[in-house]
């Protein structure tokens, strides 16, 4: 069966750039990019459309080391700024990033081309993480008793220092909720941050920081390089003492190897391949709207969205048709306003991805139930939301990250086969259960190999609980952003332990070390008895 997508009719004239995004806003935004002028510049254009946004600068090895130069000499004064100070400036932020909502979603829309409720999320995001943060960096960060050696004589604190400059690696598909969600953290813990920003979504990351420099935070404190990895890459390691990196896990291993060689720590999202099960007391109304979700949001370039959607034999036959049905009816289309709930892919690449993965599924005998094709009337990227099912292990969407708006239906015998199918994959990240039971839902959930499982949810419970840590297992990553780890990790964790009243050696010359040992013994075994 094949249900086709709804759109609006083909554009008679380019869509061109959404208010918010003015030649003046264009020309103070690259005015923050700390390139010499020595390297060309690189055009990007909108994915709606084609139409030419800006024309970015690009830095130079030099211009990194000479930013990361500024960003250490401004580090040291942040780094003796009182906790809620630097606090005081991410609740700014919070509430300049909702006032400025507006021209936050052109920016993101103009430069990724996803729809604007995806890009609204981004907003939401920010002003979370933004608050989050600033309520609970004080009391992450303040010295913390710890238990000592001798009880009543080795007095023992826990230290949090900033590591120094954090490099921020950010991605293209979520320019602001990537790009800033993971400076804020690395800036509250005392840090400098030097941020490569992906070209073609660089306006958004660079509007982040001016925000942030409207909030109050130091010239020099955070900035924002642009230019090839290839370039660049070597100089922002180099500088690094953190690395905070998002992108693909073939990327991801050449950053954690260089992190490697220089004895620096990393985070790292990388990749998923994420299962979404659908178990036999599901609540198919509300497994068919998350399933929507988590499969198209963002045109699937979303990290946490759905891949492979495990559906129980029970509800197949129930479940199937609806869903298609639903992602059908979805209505696709550019427009710099609510009106349409997927957009576009982001670039060439991605759609070739997109493209090759459905036509070698098709032609390895793969059936496609809605969707399917390449939209060039809507845009130069557009392609439909696609479900395909009958995929086998020989094609190149069963196991390898599509990355974009196709997803693989599988009958599964139970939750146990659903479970065992989920599982049977390189990478970890993000999962998703439907079951009317709570307790049986969350028991699957565990069972799953992934860093963040949402019960009946797609992916937002997860991901948007800022307090609880978010990242993967396997291929999908190292470290986790969100939660006190989001923040401890930017940090060199130090113990200070002082020694009261006597020295930790025999109170006497004639116990001697045999002695002292005796009774060394006695006292731990004493302790053991006390419950210390």
């Amino acid at each position: 069966m094949t249900v086709t997508t709804r759109s609006t009719p083909p554009r008679t004239g380019p869509l061109g750039l959404p208010p918010g995004v003015t030649p003046g806003l264009v020309a103070e935004l690259t005015r923050l990019v700390p390139a010499s002028g020595d390297a060309p510049g690189v055009v990007t254009h909108a994915p709606f459309d084609g139409t030419e946004l800006a024309e970015l600068p690009q830095c130079s090895p030099d211009d990194v080391r000479a930013a990361a130069e500024r960003a250490r000499q401004a580090q040291r004064h942040w780094a003796a700024t009182p906790v809620r100070e630097r606090a005081a400036v991410a609740l700014r932020l919070h509430d300049l990033v909702l006032a400025e909502q507006r021209r936050i979603m052109d920016l993101i829309q103009a430069e990724n081309g996803k729809a604007r409720r995806d890009a609204y999320l981004e907003v939401a995001d920010i002003a979370v993480t933004c608050r989050y943060y600033a309520r609970r960096a004080p009391t992450l960060l303040r010295p913390r008793r710890r238990r000592g050696l001798v009880p009543g004589l080795t007095v023992v604190h826990e230290h949090h220092h900033p590591k120094g400059v954090v490099t921020v690696i950010s991605p293209w598909n979520y320019p602001f909720s990537l790009g800033v969600g993971d400076t804020v953290p690395a800036l509250l813990a005392g840090n400098a941050v030097i941020q490569k920003a992906d070209n073609q979504t660089a306006l958004t990351a660079l509007f982040g920081l001016r925000l942030a420099r409207e909030a109050g935070l130091p010239e020099g404190l955070w900035q924002i390089v642009l230019g090839r990895g290839g370039v660049i890459g070597d100089a922002l390691l180099d500088e690094a003492d953190f690395l905070m990196f998002t992108g693909s896990t073939e990327s991801g291993r050449v950053v954690a190897a260089a992190a490697g060689q220089r004895l620096i720590d990393c985070s790292l999202e990388l990749g998923g391949k994420n299962a979404m099960l659908v178990l036999d007391d599901a609540d198919l109304d509300r497994a068919v709207e998350g399933g929507v979700r988590a499969c198209f949001s963002s045109s699937g370039q979303l990290c946490i969205s759905a891949e492979r959607l495990y559906v129980t034999d029970a509800v197949y036959d129930r479940f199937v048709p609806r869903f298609v049905e639903a992602v059908g009816s979805m209505t696709i289309g550019a427009a710099y306003d609510f009106r349409f709930q997927m957009g576009s892919l982001t670039n060439a690449e991605q759609l070739e991805a997109t493209r090759r993965h459905v036509d070698d599924a098709v032609a390895g005998g793969a059936t496609v139930l809605t969707g399917g094709r390449h939209r060039p009337d809507l845009g130069p990227y557009f392609f439909e939301p696609t479900v395909l099912t009958d995929v086998t292990p020989q094609m190149a969407c069963f196991a390898e990250e599509t990355f974009g708006p196709v997803v693989s239906v599988y009958r599964v015998a139970d939750a146990d086969d659903a479970v065992a199918r989920a599982n049977d994959t390189r990478y970890g990240l993000n999962a998703s259960v439907w079951s009317r039971s709570a307790r049986r839902g969350t028991g699957v959930a565990t069972r799953l190999r992934a860093g963040t499982v949402n019960v009946n949810e797609a992916y937002a419970a997860a991901w948007g609980s800022v307090d609880a840590p978010m990242g993967g297992m396997g291929d999908s990553g190292l470290g986790r952003r969100h939660g006190a780890h989001g923040l401890l990790k930017y940090t060199e964790a130090q113990t200070v332990a002082r020694q009261r009243l006597a020295n930790l050696a025999p109170p006497v010359a004639a116990l001697g070390d045999e002695g002292y040992a005796a009774l060394l013994t006695a006292s731990l075994r004493a302790l053991k008895r006390l419950g210390w």
